[in-house]
């Protein structure tokens, strides 16, 4: 018997090899082979219990009854900022977060809604383990705000050229990629870390400098420092800034599924309601393949950004004088409790203390410059953004796209294209936001978006 055989009768891949040694034993033992060999492996697999003391079956036994025991096990508590404005399935998911054995700290953000695995806005620290889908499908999804030196009423006067060099400067959308080829040091990394991004190194050089569907965007607005800025080199007054949101693309999203199929495989029968937070211990071969990966994306997310802001800030004339940016779907090992530990941030801002950061609100809402407080309570975090409080799909029924856009219009900003799901209205309040995580960041500036492109087909991303 195969492989594919074994665990088609329901052998779970982590006693594959268990498996086949006891099938081994079997043939040299009792000389079965055949329909009778699969129909007593069949019966080890349906009643363990009772071929523990069998020769040959014994230890894949003893296995599959382990794996059938109730474990238990103390969920550890956590943190809500903002609990009132978060939804049901985004706390139960965060709850159930909170039953993976290595679990050692969690919090939940004030943008929270429900996502996949682990709610968007959920950060989860774990002890020598990492969980793809606590990363998300969008691995390293990143804010990156660029600081112009041009004149704040040229957004006015030329807004026709801030027009073309967005829709110039990058692509938007599934699949979307530059007609000719972009260069960044990124693609002279290794990347044969893994099969995946090694298969996927092509396609991801073919969409660097690119943006994604969903919430991405590429934005220009007006910044404005109540306060002179020491770091970042800026008097207080208004600037131009460029503002992106995306991550790694194509190349991510095969990182994420590759990896947490391998992780699920190996979820025990009785974890089995854990499902898409299913862990790699960092000691195994995946772990490490996988977290090479992640980190490997990492890069390749903040070169999509430069590369996006290079284009667009030289084709507008302009070169950039300060910036901040930061991840928002990433793992980072760092020490809290005492402990070493893998701070798992879906949606979530790193901010430890005195760290930069942006948060967005919405396409007419503002986004801020913010620096980290270092709550030891949130895991030195923040949101990552105002957080939906519609789906995509109610937010395409209730709104109709180019009324929307009349209306921000009127008001100001201008929308090359867009779609009904990603409207202010399908988004939390982000000034209540921001009142709800005073203790976790400060507000060092805010940017007040002007004209704004996101993908405009309503295909859909996960934050």
């Amino acid at each position: 018997m195969n492989s594919r055989q074994l665990l088609k009768i329901g052998v779970p891949q982590y006693c594959l090899k268990t498996a086949m040694t006891a099938i081994q034993q079997a043939v040299a033992d009792n000389k079965i082979r055949g329909k009778e060999l699969k129909e007593r492996v069949q019966s080890v697999v349906d009643r363990p219990e009772d071929f523990l003391e069998d020769s040959a079956f014994a230890q894949l036994a003893f296995e599959l009854v382990d794996d059938n025991r109730e474990e238990v096990f103390e969920p550890i508590d956590y943190q809500v900022w903002g609990k009132d404005g978060i939804d049901d399935g985004a706390l139960s998911q965060m709850d159930l977060a909170c039953h993976v054995p290595s679990a050692r700290g969690a919090a939940l953000m004030p943008d929270a809604h429900h996502g996949y695995g682990l709610p968007i806005g959920g950060v989860l620290a774990l002890e020598d383990a990492v969980i793809p889908y606590a990363v998300g499908v969008d691995i390293a999804c990143r804010m990156k705000l660029s600081v112009l030196d041009i004149s704040v009423d040229s957004l006015d006067k030329k807004r026709h050229q801030f027009i073309d060099a967005i829709n110039r400067g990058t692509a938007f959308g599934v699949g979307a990629a530059h007609e000719k080829r972009q260069h960044h040091a990124v693609m002279d990394a290794d990347w044969t870390v893994s099969k995946v991004t090694r298969e996927k190194k092509d396609k991801a050089w073919k969409q660097l400098g690119s943006s994604g569907s969903g919430n991405h965007f590429v934005e220009f607005g007006v910044v404005t420092f109540t306060e002179d800025d020491e770091e970042l080199g800026l008097t207080a007054g208004e600037y131009v800034a460029l503002l992106s949101h995306s991550g790694s693309r194509g190349a991510g999203a095969a990182v994420c599924s590759t990896y947490s199929s391998i992780a699920q495989s190996r979820l025990h029968k009785r974890h089995h309601k854990l499902g898409r937070l299913a862990w790699l211990e960092m000691d195994s071969e995946a772990g490490q393949e996988y977290w090479a990966a992640m980190n490997l994306m990492g890069d390749y997310a903040a070169a999509n950004h430069t590369v996006i802001h290079e284009n667009v800030s030289e084709l507008l004339g302009s070169k950039v004088i300060s910036g901040v940016e930061n991840h928002h779907n990433f793992a980072w090992k760092e020490e809290h409790g005492g402990k070493e530990v893998y701070v798992h941030r879906k949606g979530a801002t790193p901010a430890a203390a005195g760290e930069l950061g942006v948060i967005p609100g919405s396409m007419a809402d503002p986004a801020f410059v913010v620096r980290g407080k270092g709550n030891a309570a949130s895991l030195n975090s923040a949101s990552h953004g105002a957080g939906r409080c519609m789906s995509r799909r109610k937010g395409k029924e209730k709104y109709r796209w180019n009324a929307v856009k009349n209306d921000l219009e009127k008001r100001g900003i201008t929308v090359i294209s867009a779609g009904a799901d990603e409207v202010p209205g399908v988004y939390k309040n982000i000034m209540e936001i921001m009142a709800e995580q005073q203790d976790l960041v400060e507000i060092v500036a805010r940017f007040n978006p002007k004209i704004v492109k996101m993908c405009g087909d309503g295909s859909r991303a996960e934050d």
